[in-house]
């Protein structure tokens, strides 16, 4: 039987591929302040602007492509059970050729009623105000807002509880509830994590190697690693 390998990635996997990030701590999404295109409020209050962000963000993934870390997840298929926890909207993960990948804050290329969370559908071109749905309700980003629950969440902690190895990638470990996924390994669950600027992890239990180097390069010597302990 296969190891299981949890990895919860975040923006870093997919800034190598041109997907900008506002990690760096300035508050700005492409230019926008990230209060008024990715919370309710913004959205009430202006939602062209959210939809027109959404939309770009939407053409400027088709012309994204998966990038080497990726790929190598993808690859970790053929000898350990991988499951993919993203906090990215981007389809990276899924093109690289991933097949267990979970959204926790949603999906570019999907959208969803304001009405119905569970009303979603697949989405590729632009959204605009005054699409809807088959009862008549507006079509909206099928994003996790800031503000809002992450109905991913429990899914996400079973699949954690039963890692045998698991990896941060690309992640500050600041956006909770996500960070707080650490938590519900195993004590004896060997943990990677790969980011440049790494932080300290409190309260930490689990045998820790960290990796500080940008994704691509850091899930190279993870897999190294990992193919040693079989």
């Amino acid at each position: 039987m296969k190891k299981k390998l949890v990895v919860l990635t975040g923006a870093g996997i997919s800034a190598e591929s041109g997907i900008k990030t506002f990690r760096d701590g300035d508050g700005l999404w492409e230019g926008h302040n990230v209060m008024d295109v990715a919370t309710p409020e913004g959205w009430h209050k202006n939602p062209a602007l959210v939809l027109d962000f959404y939309n770009q963000r939407r053409r400027q993934l088709k012309e994204a492509k998966p990038n080497l870390g990726h790929e190598i997840l993808a690859e970790l298929e053929k000898d350990f059970e991988v499951h993919i926890i993203t906090q990215n909207v981007d389809d990276l993960h899924e093109r690289a050729g991933s097949t267990n990948v979970l959204h926790l804050h949603g999906e570019l290329l999907k959208v969803r009623s304001v009405r119905n969370l569970n009303h979603i559908l697949d989405w590729q071109e632009d959204l605009n105000f005054g699409d809807l749905d088959d009862e008549n309700n507006q079509l909206r980003p099928h994003i996790v807002w800031f503000g809002e629950e992450v109905p991913a969440l429990d899914q996400a902690i079973q699949i954690t509880e039963t890692a045998d190895y698991f990896a941060v990638i690309g992640t500050s470990l600041q956006v909770y509830p996500a960070a707080g996924l650490i938590d519900f390994t195993s004590r004896e669950t060997p943990l990677f994590y790969i980011d440049p600027k790494p932080i300290k992890i409190p309260n930490l239990r689990n045998p820790l190697e960290i990796i500080p180097e940008v994704a691509s390069k850091g899930v190279e010597i993870m897999r190294n690693k990992l193919l040693s302990f079989l």
